[in-house]
């Protein structure tokens, strides 16, 4: 047998077959993704490459690619779109989406890339011009843009039905560590308007929790998989929730509001309250109904009867009020310097008119 031929150093072994299935991969995925944003509206290829965080000569191969693949894609202006015929809204349609545009993009979680695509895809039903001025106003905010992927980790956790292992920040500031969530339902809570996870949390307590999305931290999906039980209903879950806290121990809290205040509470719109109790002095009395945290309290309702200030009384039950009236004097007590020797804050010399 002869030697063994020499290695050419220039020459480069080809690609292995699992090398060439994942570029095959990422390209598709890159190619759906670019088509899916082009649906939604026009971009240029900056604006594509700053949301995939691509290089900008990959997307204008991409964008080639499809224009060849006749995916419908028109260049106008420097700005690519694939236009598509839609059912038409009516007016009130039109308003109801560009006010649920609007009200998510407010209170995103994150002014994440992903997040603000799918606002734009929400849009997409609108009429031409509705959707052009929204689109303006729906802008990826860099300093607020989150890169921690506790979105993405929710999200993936929820559709495929895994395990999601993270951290907790509690709100007294402690670090809970090591829950271990099967995800049934995400919520956007009615008092903040912030997204909550809603699952089994399997490893402390074995029982059906809350957790906001804004205090996840170090998120990981594992590969233990679980099924949403059958008997699991996010409507009776959250029944008596104020917020998001609902389905444990709900109590009933009896608020008296003064007249001033009353056009407010007529107005309605509340969750859990029952039909307001109108006297003679232009008061109004009305029960909530509110879940309640692991201390009893009703943790949700309770800052919004704080945000009433001197124009609410707490009837009952007997140890809410006690809490409410604990609240104002602590902070009375934080402000004291600033009130006379009456109790009363000093009156100004000028005072602002009303407005």
């Amino acid at each position: 047998m002869g030697e063994p031929l020499p290695q050419d150093p220039e020459r480069h072994e080809p690609p292995s077959t699992d090398t060439q299935r994942r570029s095959t991969w990422r390209k598709a995925q890159r190619l759906r993704l670019i088509e899916d944003e082009l649906r939604s509206r026009p971009l240029t290829s900056r604006e594509l490459a700053d949301l995939l965080r691509e290089p900008i000569r990959t997307v204008q191969r991409a964008l080639s690619d499809l224009e060849q693949m006749s995916r419908g894609v028109e260049k106008r202006g420097g700005r690519y779109h694939i236009p598509h015929r839609r059912e038409p809204l009516d007016p009130v349609e039109v308003l109801t989406v560009h006010a649920a545009v609007r009200l998510l993009y407010h209170h995103a979680p994150a002014h994440h890339s992903r997040y603000i695509s799918a606002l734009h895809k929400i849009a997409h039903s609108l009429p031409e011009a509705t959707r052009r001025v929204l689109n303006e106003s729906v802008v990826v905010n860099t300093a607020r843009r989150s890169d921690d992927g506790t979105l993405e980790r929710v999200a993936l956790a929820w559709e495929r039905h895994q395990v999601l292992r993270f951290d907790y920040k509690r709100p007294n500031g402690e670090l809970e560590r090591g829950n271990e969530l099967c995800v049934y339902f995400v919520e956007v809570s009615r008092a903040n308007l912030a997204p909550y996870v809603i699952g089994l949390e399997r490893r402390r307590r074995g029982e059906v929790r809350t957790f906001k999305l804004g205090r996840m931290l170090n998120p990981a999906t594992l590969s233990d998989t679980y099924t949403i039980p059958e008997d699991f209903n996010p409507r009776d879950y959250l029944t008596d929730a104020w917020g998001v806290i609902g389905g444990q121990n709900p109590i009933t809290v009896r608020l008296r509001f003064t007249p001033d205040a009353a056009y407010r509470v007529l107005e309605g719109g509340y969750p859990n309250a029952s039909e307001p109790l109108i006297y003679a002095d232009g008061s109004v009395e009305l029960d909530i109904r509110a879940g309640t945290d692991h201390t009893g309290l009703p943790r949700e309702l309770i800052p919004w009867i704080l945000s009433w200030g001197p124009r609410v009384d707490v009837l009952g039950p007997a140890f809410v009020r006690r809490h409410w009236l604990g609240e104002l004097r602590a902070a009375l007590r934080r402000h004291e310097p600033e009130f006379g020797a009456a109790g009363e804050a000093p009156v100004s010399p000028e005072p602002h008119p009303p407005s």
